[in-house]
């Protein structure tokens, strides 16, 4: 941390140890309520989006919501908003908020599953459902929940004021309920025109101006909290201090815009979860600064532009973004059923805003552009746009190597060879230098094994970012990195990408990392990949002094079904199989399952985990010396 920041956080201990006997301190003053902007009245969106919003909706009138995987039944007539269902425990609800330890388990449980349904996702989709039926009962539990949950959760008491990006896309979640249910004849008693709802509008904004995110913590939180405020700030201008608020959150927008995307357009914490949702929020925003006529800039729209495009480049033949770094599951904005296809709708959203280029994939038509599309005004932008498909994103250290366009199957392969994460402590990055992600068809070969739990348990946290993971080489039985907390990585690897070439059959590139230079002497990792004739191969090898005890780990999906026979590999899931050659020189072993040691496990989502194979070659690997692997599809076999 710089001088800056720790004395940021001072200011803020400061603060919260005044606030703790003196919350009165913070008063609304006066309330001057103004016409809210854009109100949506009847939308007509695409027949099977809504179909499946209003099923999903009706689900929750049952009482039925997802949350992290886990069936909520609950919800009606209104959920404990202090219980994590995977635990049974409650965390504490009148508690001073930072007295909670919302890290512990012992004390509050799984905290995401707690903070989740308060991100109030549930009500927008029943709002949004109300938008294309007018059926009152979604608006009316709408109301019921708000009310409850303004009733429980005053201002810094209980868990839900432990963070700020829980705030800032509640107040998103607010102000898109208020614009949904604009021609519902209850909506300016339960906004307008309810005290309640002021007290908590306001004391959410003054919490995101008063304890933001800093320094080394100013990644996809930060642009959460900013974007939050902003939207709120600009669509309920009601309190003296409005204008303050939303010009220092556009300014904080405008910035890291900028400072949190790579000119290639992918997000610099290199988790790909995370650009959906960063992407999501600064949209939200920049629609949000339209309908009130002070829109964003050139820059920022060229920004949002490329977050698109690089999007729409690096997805698999079914439209999948690759599985790198931490992944929460979370979303800025939920106006479809959460397991209709999100990004097939955020690449029709970008196709709408800005046109989609030749190579771009088809988007999937969702409520989403029903409502985001007709809002957003990008300005007239440079003509300035890859005209063929990236496939080497040299600032992100990201290079993605496919078969040649229309072979079936598809062999789509990430080579990461990139900075680790964001800012000084990479706080979503993993221990994966030089690992590849394969997929055939778009089914999980070499599978990135996910991201799992962040607090609730903490060898699964660390096993999950670990490299022995991750589909690359690990050195001494240690780390590349060396972690520091669930969320730090004290030192981290550098990695060098290099220039991809293909010269018509062959596609090659090809890394470094130093992460093990640290070691006694000093060693390097190189890594080397080609695809040829559809055949994947990766070539490994080390320099220094020394022979190394070394593990070499594939993590196969969990489709794959895999027999291992000394180093060959017979791999089969439905609709495909493969040969997979393994290097000779390393004893092979295959792992399913295991907790000790854990080994054998893929996250299809946050809070789930399911058997998978991992398959781990262990020996001595002498400098110069490579250790060769062969993938090749039954078609090219």
């Amino acid at each position: 941390m710089g001088p800056a920041e720790i004395t940021g956080r001072v200011e803020d201990k400061v603060w919260q140890a005044a606030l703790k006997n003196g919350r009165r301190m913070v008063r609304t003053g006066r309330v001057a309520v103004t016409p809210f902007p854009a109100p949506v009245g009847e939308v007509a969106a695409d027949a099977t989006a809504t179909k499946h919003l209003i099923a999903c909706a009706d689900r929750i009138l049952e009482g039925r919501w997802t949350v992290l995987g886990v069936e909520r039944s609950d919800m009606v007539p209104v959920p404990d908003w202090f219980l994590d269902p995977t635990s049974g425990i409650v965390a504490p609800s009148g508690d001073y908020a930072f007295s909670i330890p919302h890290r512990d388990p012992a004390v509050v449980g799984s905290i995401k599953q707690v903070w989740e349904p308060s991100r109030h996702h549930h009500l927008t989709v029943l709002a949004a459902a109300f938008s294309v039926t007018g059926d009152a009962r979604y608006a009316e539990t709408v109301d019921r929940h708000l009310r409850h949950w303004w009733e429980h959760n005053p201002f810094l008491q209980g868990p839900h004021w432990t963070s700020g990006i829980e705030l800032g896309i509640r107040l998103i979640s607010w102000t898109w309920v208020r614009r949904l249910l604009a021609r519902w004849e209850g909506v300016e008693r339960l906004f307008d025109d309810n005290p309640l709802f002021h007290r908590q509008l306001h004391d959410h904004q003054w919490f995101l101006a008063r304890f933001p995110s800093r320094g080394s913590s100013a990644n996809n939180h930060l642009v959460a909290e900013v974007a939050g405020l902003y939207v709120a700030t600009t669509a309920f201008p009601w309190f003296e201090t409005s204008t303050d608020w939303a010009t220092a959150a556009r300014s904080t927008l405008i910035e890291q815009v900028e400072a949190q995307t790579f000119a290639s357009g992918l997000n610099r914490e290199l988790a790909s979860e995370y650009h959906g949702l960063v992407l999501e929020l600064f949209l939200a925003a920049a629609v949000e600064a339209t309908l009130a006529g002070v829109p964003f800039g050139s820059a920022y729209w060229a920004r949002l532009r490329a977050m698109f495009d690089a999007l729409a480049a690096v997805v698999d033949v079914t439209g999948r973004p690759p599985r790198q770094g931490d992944s929460d599951d979370g979303q800025g904005l939920v106006v479809d059923d959460p397991e209709y296809n999100r990004w097939g709708s955020i690449i029709s959203t970008g196709t709408a805003m800005f046109g989609a280029l030749p190579w771009w994939p088809d988007g999937t038509p969702a409520v989403r552009n029903a409502l985001l599309d007709p809002l957003a005004a990008p300005p007239p932008l440079p003509d300035d746009r890859p005209s063929a498909r990236p496939d080497v994103f040299a600032d992100a250290g990201m290079a993605l190597l496919r078969s040649a366009a229309g072979s079936a199957p598809e062999l789509w392969c990430r080579f990461d060879a990139g900075p680790m994460g964001f800012l000084s402590i990479a706080a979503h990055g993993h221990a994966d230098a030089l690992a590849v992600e394969v997929r055939i068809d778009g089914v999980d070969i070499f599978a990135d094994p996910g991201t799992y739990t962040y607090h609730a348990e903490p060898e699964w946290r660390e096993y999950f970012r670990s490299t022995r993971a991750h589909n690359t080489l690990e050195i001494g039985g240690e780390d590349q990195s060396v972690p520091g907390g669930p969320f730090m990585w004290v030192r981290q690897a550098r990695s060098r990408l290099e220039v991809m070439t293909e010269d018509g059959r062959a596609i090659t590139c090809s890394g470094m990392h130093d992460g093990y230079t640290r070691f006694d002497p000093p060693v390097r990792h190189y890594r080397r990949v080609v695809i040829d004739d559809g055949v994947l191969e990766l070539v490994d090898s080390i320099d220094g002094a020394l022979d190394r005890d070394v593990r070499l780990a594939f993590h196969l999906g969990p489709a794959v079904h895999c027999e291992l026979a000394g180093a060959t590999a017979q791999l089969r899931w439905p609709g495909g199989d493969a040969r997979l050659e393994l290097p000779a020189k390393l004893t092979w072993e295959a792992w399913r399952g295991n907790t000790m040691p854990i080994a054998g496990w893929y996250s299809p989502g946050f809070g789930r985990r399911e058997p998978a194979t991992t398959l781990w070659g262990s020996g001595t690997l002498a400098p110069g010396h490579e250790l060769i692997t062969t993938l090749a599809p039954a078609t090219t076999a």
